[in-house]
């Protein structure tokens, strides 16, 4: 039996020999796309050449794309696990050619992989072609050996493909295998033809190849495109179950380890059925996250971070099914690296990150996953009669207070047999949402009015080296307080890369203007001043421009202690720490980085002491600017999320850094000074934050940390090395004090459980002691009363007391009257007339209130509540 690996191969070589060249696989991220959550096809990659923006030197490509349909228009997540062959994460096999070759070669081809190389029965494979492509057809019955009867024609929801709703687009041809009588799923319907498109599991779609020869235009008019393209997809999972004549996706041996893996973690033997579902749904939902994470995907809480943190939840939910009430997908991670790490190196370069993120993830949500199931199997066990449905306001609780995603509830109402009330949730999430807030710097030029003073498209950026130049305007806008300036060069550095923008000033026909912002408006930059009477920009007025020589100083050497402090990290924790993010201004820099637990003290101090250590070593900081590809060849540290041209500035500081960066940078690390680490905490599962301060600042930071010790100093008349010592000492002595403080007022309080019991009054047969009480917190309060209902029968005891400027209050109740009169509906009802809430127990309860100017009142009034 041929091996996945063997196949993948075989495919590749294939079109290799067909002069095609092997390009990588697209990352699933696709961050040069806004339009796309997830890479979902091997075209994206190549969308700017569907749309004729872009080029490569090559006009035919092969490869295996690593792919995510999860979220947006193409979703497969809910068919995950209950059949065969969805999958959330998956590869697909293609090939491309940009103008080259077109219908003929791409059919022909097709079927000799097919047929000759991997000897798929033919009597088996169907092909269908678009409605009105006779050409397609006839193709089919002549450069192929296929069985006439087993081609048919379909319609535009089947066998046409397009970008969007306008843009490149044209008729496809698709390949499907016949997998037998026993795969149908309808033989018992009356009238049932298997087919392929049809509606049950026999036949399933293989390959298939799309043409592109049209453009459509708003107007739906199709116009043919000067260069016709070939684009194809073949699922890779499903050819392997073909070839290795298994039933399933999830029996070829690409999840055949994975399952196995699950099966000795879990203890849980693996099912070929419907038991089966939550080992399927892991090992599918295991490979989604560890090639997601590993491109600089991210859990989180909206946009794609959330598709990923929906998968992750759906994941350990199954898990509860196999028993498992612990961490435990983040070790699948593994098996799959294993697997699938010689085709795609960045699932084990990342692996251990991946991993810590993983683990951190299901740690979090299992806090309250299984809380929140408590919460539906209660509503559903509940709930007698004909309404079996999920109200709105129980889903919106599992959603927001124990981190259900939707999805995942439906999942749970469908096992129980249950409906969702979807616009009642609805109702619930829009009372909970604020309106939201565009917080963009500057408008669009398409959304706001300029004047255009020049046709130049762009503004050229030579501020690396210079600090003042001459430009023209391009055009310009104002408001009530600014003028905003797009010069055709700057000096000016906007603000990107995490790096905020430069100050200075620009002078206008002799006014000289205060430069408070530089924004990226597309291929401009645009300068923010604040505004003086009498500028005019005039076609011919010229823009002096001058950079705060301090400020960008200031700002070039936090930039450039960023990339050091990577560095260093990497070295302390290894070589999967990837940067998350970043801020670099003037007096501060911040540092997102990956990473699964809290950093040390001791580690705090390593990485600061080996940053310093770089910096002491006063390397050359250089540039270079080259071909994308050849920067990382060569290992060059990109930053995930960026979008990166094909030609890249590569910043170098002798052997210990290389990173993709284009923000300004110090000449030398020896002009940094000095570093120094304010704080490190945790901003998100997996993801740490430093804050840090560089030169001037740092030194102004030991300066005053030095003033503080040597305060200290002469606050204990010590020596600076005895101020631990002296300082625990103290610290102990305050712990002393305070048990015995503790005590006393323990011993005070008690002391007036006499007084109190000989001040009840008697109600029928109920004993009722009500008052205020001298105590110094809520706590002693609370023993008072619970003390006072031992020592009494049929007794309910309200005691308030004024702490700290806010009114306290407990109520206790004997077991014999908790039934009937609860502590916690008294002592809410009084904290209510004050203003406060509470609640508690039937026998104890407590409650608190800021007005205290009527709590004798309030106390009083439970004589007559009883």
């Amino acid at each position: 039996m041929k091996t996945s690996k063997q196949i993948r191969q075989e495919f590749l070589d294939f079109f290799i020999k067909k002069e095609h060249t092997k390009v990588l696989a697209a990352p699933v991220i696709p961050y040069d796309d806004p339009t796309l959550l997830f890479t979902n096809a091997g075209m994206n990659q190549f969308k700017d050449i569907f749309l004729g923006t872009g080029k490569r030197d090559y006009t035919r490509a092969v490869n295996s794309q690593k792919c995510i349909r999860a979220g947006g228009k193409h979703n497969d997540l809910d068919d995950v696990g209950k059949d065969g062959y969805h999958h959330s994460f998956f590869e697909m096999l293609g090939n491309w050619s940009f103008g080259d070759y077109y219908k003929k070669e791409a059919i022909s081809w097709a079927w000799e992989l097919l047929t000759e190389v991997w000897k798929i029965d033919k009597t088996k494979l169907y092909a269908t072609v678009y409605k009105d492509d006779d050409e397609a057809e006839e193709l089919w019955k002549t450069v192929t050996d296929i069985d006439r009867s087993n081609i048919s024609r379909h319609g535009d929801k089947d066998n046409f493909w397009q970008m969007g709703e306008t843009g490149p687009c044209g008729p496809c041809t698709e390949i499907h295998y016949d997998r037998g009588v026993s795969f149908c799923s309808k033989q018992n319907v009356p009238g049932h033809k298997c087919e392929p498109n049809g509606d049950c599991d026999r036949i399933f779609e293989i390959w298939n190849l799309v043409f592109i020869q049209f453009d459509r235009d708003e107007n739906g008019k199709l116009t043919p495109l000067p260069s016709k393209h070939v684009d194809t997809g073949m699922g890779f999972e499903r050819i392997c179950q073909v070839i290795q004549g298994q039933n399933s996706n999830y029996h070829i041996d690409l999840f055949r380890d994975i399952i196995s893996e699950i099966e000795s973690i879990t203890g849980v033997k693996y099912d070929e059925g419907g038991k089966g579902v939550p080992h399927r749904v892991i090992a599918d939902h295991i490979r989604t996250l560890l090639f997601a994470i590993s491109d600089g995907g991210m859990p989180s809480n909206e946009g794609r971070g959330y598709v990923l943190r929906r998968i992750l939840r759906r994941a350990v939910r199954y898990g509860t099914k196999l028993n498992m009430k612990e961490p435990f997908i983040y070790k699948i991670a593994d098996k799959v690296a294993e697997i699938m790490g010689d085709e795609f190196p960045e699932i084990r370069k990342y692996l251990v990150h991946a991993q810590g993120i993983i683990q951190a993830e299901e740690k979090a949500f299992l806090t309250t996953l299984h809380k929140g199931i408590e919460l539906f199997n209660g509503f559903v066990e509940g709930k007698t009669g004909g309404d079996r449905k999920i109200d709105g306001e129980t889903i919106f609780k599992l959603y927001d207070t124990f981190g259900f995603p939707v999805d995942l509830t439906a999942q749970m109402a469908e096992e129980a047999g249950f409906k969702m009330d979807m616009p009642g949730y609805e109702l619930c999430m829009n009372k909970q949402k604020d309106q939201s807030r565009q917080h963009q710097k500057f408008k669009g030029s398409g959304d706001i009015t300029w004047t255009v003073l020049s046709e130049i498209t762009a503004t050229e950026f030579n501020g690396y080296d210079e600090l003042e130049t001459v430009s023209r305007i391009v055009k310009f806008r104002t408001d009530d307080k600014h003028i905003y300036l797009v010069p055709d060069i700057s000096v000016f550095y906007a603000e990107s890369g995490g790096q905020i923008a430069d100050k200075g000033t620009v002078t206008i026909d002799g006014i000289s203007l205060e430069v408070i912002d530089v924004q990226k408006d597309g291929d401009y930059f645009v300068i923010k001043t604040l505004k003086k009477e009498g500028i005019e920009p005039k076609k011919e007025s010229v823009l002096d421009q001058a950079v705060n020589k301090e400020f960008r100083e200031e700002c070039r050497i936090h930039h450039s202690a960023t990339h050091l402090l990577q560095a260093a990290i990497r070295k302390v924790f290894g070589e999967h720490i990837a940067q998350s993010g970043s801020f670099v201004a003037n007096n501060i820099m911040r540092f997102d980085y990956s990473h699964y637990e809290k950093m040390s003290d001791e580690n705090i101090r390593r990485v600061e002491e080996i940053v310093n250590s770089f910096i002491r070593m006063n390397l050359p900081i250089v540039t270079e600017v080259k071909p994308l590809d050849d920067a990382r060849s060569e290992g060059v540290t990109a930053l995930f999320g960026e979008k990166y041209g094909d030609i890249v500035r590569v910043v170098k500081m002798g052997k210990v850094s290389a990173e993709l960066c284009g923000g300004t940078h110090a000449y030398r690390t020896g002009d940094i000074g000095y570093f120094r680490i304010l704080s490190e905490s945790s901003i998100a599962a997996g993801i740490r934050r430093i804050e840090a301060v560089c030169g001037r600042y740092a030194v102004a930071v030991a300066a005053d940390q030095r003033n503080i010790v040597e305060s200290i100093v002469k606050m204990l008349s010590v020596k600076e090395p005895e101020i631990l010592e002296r300082l625990q000492k103290s610290a102990l002595e305050k712990q002393e004090l305070g048990k015995t403080l503790n005590e006393l007022n323990e011993k005070l309080a008690l002391s007036q459980m006499a007084d109190l019991i000989t001040k009840k009054i008697t109600i029928g047969n109920i004993n009722i002691i009500s008052s205020i009480v001298q105590v110094s917190d809520a706590r002693i309060l609370k023993n008072l009363a619970e003390n006072l209902r031992n020592q009494m029968q049929s007794a309910i005891i309200l005691l308030g007391a004024d702490i700290g400027g806010k009114a306290s209050l407990v109520c206790a109740v004997t077991d014999d009257l908790k039934a009937t009169i609860p502590a916690g509906k008294i002592v809410g009802d009084v904290a209510r007339m004050l203003g406060g809430g509470g609640g508690g127990a039937a026998h104890l309860a407590t409650a608190g209130a800021k007005d205290v100017s009527r709590l004798q009142e309030a106390i009083e009034s439970v004589k007559n509540s009883i």
